[in-house]
């Protein structure tokens, strides 16, 4: 099957033919449909994350069950399918005290690019093997993924805005429903308006926050930014956002959210807060990057700093729920979607994202 493999960081990603093997006990073979394109892919491309390589990249993906291996009940063939990338064991202390989107075994196995019973079941053309990216690789033309990870949803949801559902909505959106819990009238400000930045514009929106704040560098980013729910925008590498942000909410805002992994964004993003604020960072940082954070006023005005990761959702309670909500509308994902390319596209794809030229979300379409 065709594939993008990642084999040196910083380099050209190379598309290859390479060898899937059928699932095992407990693992599920989908036809890919689509793979959305996400910062956090570009970061594994330029190093930012130091997981093994070669490996076969892709996160976001949605599909048809060709196949399923000994012991799957939860899915059969022909099912439509998201791919999740966190996989929760039930058994680790985080699971077990409901913490399943940080749980300890899948950030193990990530760490080794393997699937649960810690084998790949990728090779490449010389039976050399090739890395899995967080159980799901889905920039290729099949995937083998644990039954954890494969979600049912609803055949009549498109799956080009499938993919979606298995990063940046639930990634955005949880983050303002389960790691902020903004209320009506509650101020937000977002640095970020890539694909998780505009979904969690869109949860604040749905939860009738007010003011929401758009921030970005590049301001043709407005007009999506408006179009998900932002009452302001401001272009950073114009104005310095935190004046703004403090005169908009009358001192700073209740909840910044930062969805880039960009330390100096997250510095502004601390000092927007107002008091009692909460910064919720959901943007990864390069592993060995340093951000400055002026933490003075911090005890004395009770501000917090949190961490997210996948929106602290609940993979296969929330994620069909999220189908239902898109459905409906509420997300606005045909919109998200703003190019479809080729896998032959993918280092183009790369670049745009470098120079910041991509607007919404760019999708692999694999038929």
């Amino acid at each position: 099957m065709k594939a993008a493999v990642l084999r040196e960081f910083k380099k050209p990603v190379s598309i290859e033919e390479i060898e899937l093997a059928p699932p095992k006990a407990n693992e599920v073979l989908v036809k890919t449909a689509y793979t959305g394109y996400c910062h956090s892919d570009y970061n594994f491309i330029i190093g930012a994350f130091k997981f093994p390589i070669p490996l076969v990249l892709g996160h976001e993906a949605s599909g048809v069950v060709e196949a399923v291996g000994p012991g799957v009940t939860s899915v059969k063939k022909g099912d439509h399918v998201v791919a999740a990338w966190m996989c929760p064991c039930g058994h680790c202390p985080e699971c077990t005290s409901g913490k399943g989107h940080i749980c300890r075994t899948s950030h193990e196995i990530h760490a080794a690019g393997t699937l649960m019973d810690k084998t790949s079941r990728l090779t490449d053309a010389k039976g050399n093997r090739l890395n899995h990216q967080t159980f799901v690789s889905g920039f290729a033309e099949y995937m083998v993924i644990p039954e954890l990870g494969a979600i049912k949803i609803r055949d009549d949801m498109p799956l080009d805005q499938a993919c979606f559902l298995g990063c940046c909505v639930p990634t955005g959106f949880g983050a303002v429903y389960n790691a902020a819990a903004v209320k009506p009238g509650d101020s937000v400000a977002i640095w970020g308006m890539g694909g998780i930045g505009l979904n969690v514009v869109r949860g604040a929106k749905l939860r009738s926050a007010n003011p929401i704040i758009g921030i970005d560098l590049e301001g043709s980013k407005e007009a999506i930014a408006r179009e998900f729910g932002a009452t302001h925008f401001i272009n950073s590498s114009k104005k310095d956002p935190v004046p703004i942000v403090q005169e908009l909410t009358g001192g700073g805002a209740k909840f910044c959210f930062e969805a880039i992994g960009d330390p100096g964004a997250i510095t502004q993003a601390s000092w927007a807060l107002g008091l009692g604020g909460q910064l919720t960072q959901i943007g990864l940082t390069p592993q060995e990057a340093m951000t400055g954070l002026p933490l003075a006023y911090t005890p004395i005005h009770c501000k917090s700093v949190v961490g997210t990761l996948y929106g602290n959702v609940r993979t296969h309670e929330d994620i069909p729920t999220l189908a239902d909500m898109a459905m409906k509308g509420d997300f606005r994902l045909d919109k998200l979607i703003s190019k479809k390319f080729k896998i032959e596209e993918i280092n183009e794809v790369g670049d745009a994202m470098e120079k910041r030229q991509i607007i919404g979300r760019w999708i692999c379409a694999w038929d």
